[in-house]
């Protein structure tokens, strides 16, 4: 029996977390959310996701500023971040540059969503920048 991954999603927004879950949930992924950035550091510590999917626009703490904040942790638990955002993909590739992302999906792209979600877990996607 393979081992299943696990993939978090942090997100603001119920209703794309949600989606999310129903979009990547399967027999090889299981998929743990969590609603907006408080408490997300101690979630990740407690989960150790195989993949982070982390929404940009979040009030009070961005995603962007919570990467900068949860990179460490992610780096020893060998747990890329992506951005997960309906931002345009110029703005995504900039936030991906200045706070060390491993890239972005843009929301909305069930195809992207799915197949570079499943890059990532293969170890194939370590350098995707999009």
């Amino acid at each position: 029996m393979q081992h299943k991954q696990t993939v978090m999603v942090i997100d603001d927004d119920d209703i794309h977390l949600y989606t999310t879950k129903e979009l990547l949930s399967s027999s090889r992924i299981d998929v743990v959310t969590h609603q907006g950035s408080f408490g997300a550091t101690s979630r990740v510590k407690a989960v150790k996701p195989d993949l982070l999917l982390l929404d940009v626009n979040m009030p009070a703490l961005s995603g962007a500023n919570l990467a900068d904040i949860i990179k460490p942790l992610c780096a020893e638990l060998h747990t890329p971040i992506v951005f997960y955002s309906s931002n345009d993909e110029e703005t995504l590739r900039e936030l991906v540059a200045a706070h060390g992302a491993q890239g972005y999906i843009c929301k909305g792209d069930v195809t992207a969503l799915r197949n570079k979600v499943n890059a990532y877990l293969a170890g194939m996607c370590t350098n995707c920048k999009s």
